[in-house]
């Protein structure tokens, strides 16, 4: 309950409060459960190195772990550790993210209809994450200025990022469609959406009105535990995951394609187009251009940028010479 306490009073997103609680917990099932005081630096160094050693976890899963724990005994029991040292680290392999050509984007989203394949046009054409897109709210979407603009996005930082002018009129055929829902169900008392912080209490009607609605709302409302009223929650983002995978095998592509394949396709297209990459790490969100950085491996197609010297040959190789067929020596 403190750890929640702490974490809410700070004001982070309720992702990374069921990350830490999921890690803290495991923390303290793993050493019988022992109060953290009396494991400190040593217990969080065994524990770390068991993630690494025995149940051979990812580089990022052993760092969020690593978050959550210091999380713990900074904020919450306000007894900081000390350097940790001798951590068996789990290894991080340099990957490259899987990215569509715009003919195999165009393919994939020509094997979907309804909200998920707007919702991936979103994606793709802004390069948000599945979540950014699903918390929009109307007042997010200015049509005028072409921009999207996301509040409080990962890091509780806020961004602004483009609204390409191909899903303008999509996009307004579909606020009109919510819009015609929320007055229905206006009508019937309900129309009600979660509001964050407490606007809530310093706004009674905000939760109400059209410019606090979602843009993609989910089917069906739930009621909240805290204040017991019924609202309707934006939509969750199982149902465009589901979508995706089969659209792009029905659609024969040959690469495993989610959600975030949109987002590391937008990336590397404008890069491919020129723009710089500061510009990419602005409307991405990223904190260091570091890790924007992984996109330009694009610059470097095919070798490095070195050209074959099969592809320098004046006149193209045969079917026999390649070796796709021999041809029989005469005697």
């Amino acid at each position: 309950d403190r750890v929640v306490e702490v974490l809410r009073t700070r004001h982070y997103s309720r992702r990374t409060e069921e990350a830490y609680i999921h890690w803290i917990r495991r923390f303290l099932l793993f050493h019988t459960g022992a109060h953290p005081r009396q494991l400190a630096e040593a217990g969080v160094n065994f524990f770390l190195t068991h993630l690494a050693v025995r149940e051979n976890v990812a580089a990022s899963t052993q760092n969020q772990a690593l978050a959550a724990l210091l999380f713990l005994y900074e904020q919450v029991l306000e007894r900081p550790l000390n350097r940790i040292e001798g951590v068996v680290r789990a290894l991080k392999p340099k990957r490259l993210p899987a990215v569509l050509t715009p003919d195999e984007v165009e393919a994939v989203l020509d094997q979907m209809d309804g909200v998920p394949r707007l919702v991936c046009m979103v994606l793709y054409g802004s390069g948000l994450r599945v979540l950014e897109a699903l918390q929009l709210r109307v007042k997010d979407l200015d049509f005028g200025r072409r921009e999207i603009v996301l509040r409080e996005a990962k890091g509780r930082k806020d961004r602004v990022t483009m609204l390409p002018d191909v899903l303008h009129e999509p996009l307004q055929d579909h606020l009109r469609r919510v819009g015609r829902q929320h007055e229905a169900e206006l009508a019937l008392g309900l129309g009600r959406v979660p509001l964050p912080y407490a606007l809530a209490r310093k706004y009674p009607n905000a939760d109400r009105e059209w410019v606090w609605q979602w843009v993609f709302p989910a089917s069906s409302h739930y009621v909240n535990p805290e204040t017991g009223l019924r609202h309707r929650h934006h939509l969750h983002e199982s149902v465009i995951q589901k979508a995706v995978g089969p659209a792009a095998r029905r659609a024969g592509i040959p690469k495993r394609v989610t959600t975030h394949t949109f987002r590391h396709s937008f990336a590397t297209r404008l890069l491919e187009d020129g723009y710089d990459i500061r510009t990419v790490q602005e409307l991405y969100g990223h904190k260091d251009v570091r890790t924007t950085m992984i996109y330009t491996h694009v610059l470097n197609r095919g070798g490095r940028g070195v050209r074959s010297p099969l592809d320098q040959l004046r006149k193209p190789a045969s079917k026999e010479s390649a070796g796709i067929r021999p041809a029989q020596r005469s005697a």
